[in-house]
């Protein structure tokens, strides 16, 4: 297939892996970037050097496109950027702040910029900041999340309305069924967050993958709404911010309640109890841990075929 994104980027399916803090390392970048898809990897759980190793060892295990998202909050924002330019890495997705601040300085290295919105009036913003692409995240998505509660099934049309840049659908897709429905509101792509979590090449702690493709309808839920919006399983942490916030806990009562590396104990290091855990609603639906080559192939089988049979009705 050939449209807008994959010639944007150089890849065979217009299917984006997310880059997810402590999920998402070399290993699962290479694996999704050798299967026709563009690989991701996750800086925002990283430090400089180890950023910087993940590249070259990327770089080293596939010679396609692959991609490093970057949250803008991130303390050593300067350094993650600089290291991106001399490692002379294609792709690079930024969230969490202003597109403003870093996409022409990329630009000018021959890096192709991606910005993560929430709403059609942040897209706006980011066509008038000049990004390349434009990534569309509803409600449904795991991680941090957008304050309007925006499903994927409204936003997409919204933003594609409001742009004339390429559009990448996220927010509970999982399947070829889901990035078809995506396509036909208007996306050019999708990106996948919470099913590459469940990959053999993700770098999540075996135990938060086995819960995550435990997961049912309503185990996770959007919360942390005073800080930054996350969509978190709902475990003992869970129910410390819930209580938390029912006795009306401010932002500065939740961040100690958070307080450090809460996320690496849980999807990294393993703590189901007392961990961060953060993944996407369509976990309901992931039954099995799978290698990404397998997932990327089995979601554009699907699809196709979903193609033809609504072709035939």
């Amino acid at each position: 297939m050939e449209n807008r994104i994959t010639k944007l980027f150089g890849i065979q399916y217009p299917i984006i892996q997310a880059g997810m803090i402590w999920c998402s390392g070399w290993r699962l970048a290479a694996a999704v970037s050798n299967a026709g898809g563009l690989g991701q990897i996750g800086s925002g759980s990283m430090y400089p050097d180890v950023l910087r190793e993940h590249i070259q060892k990327c770089k080293a295990h596939t010679d396609k496109p692959f991609a490093v998202n970057v949250p803008l909050l991130y303390p050593d924002i300067e350094k993650h950027i600089q290291i991106i330019i001399e490692e002379r890495v294609p792709v690079v997705f930024t969230s969490a702040g202003s597109p403003k601040v870093w996409t022409k300085t990329l630009q000018e290295k021959g890096i192709k910029v991606v910005h993560v919105t929430a709403s059609s009036v942040l897209a706006k913003k980011c066509e008038d900041a000049g990004v390349d692409a434009i990534i569309a995240e509803g409600f449904e998505a795991g991680g941090h999340n957008g304050r309007e509660e925006t499903t994927t099934l409204c936003l997409i049309p919204s933003v594609r309305e409001a742009v004339q840049l390429p559009v990448i659908a996220a927010g509970g897709i999982a399947s070829g069924k889901a990035m078809l429905a995506a396509m036909a509101l208007g996306a050019d792509g999708v990106q996948i967050g919470t099913r590459f979590v469940c990959s053999e090449e993700s770098s999540a702690h075996p135990a938060f993958k086995d819960k995550v493709a435990s997961l049912k309808e309503g185990d996770t839920k959007l919360s942390m709404k005073k800080v930054v919006p996350v969509r978190l399983i709902k475990n003992e942490f869970y129910k410390l911010v819930q209580q938390a916030e029912d006795k009306g806990a401010d932002a500065s009562d939740l961040m100690e309640l958070l307080g450090r590396a809460r996320a690496k104990k849980g999807m990294f290091e393993g703590d189901m109890i007392e961990g961060e855990l953060e993944i996407g609603q369509i976990a309901a639906t992931i039954r099995q841990v799978m290698p990404a080559a397998d997932i990327v192939n089995e979601i554009w089988t699907e699809f196709l075929d979903t193609k033809n049979k609504m072709a035939a009705l």
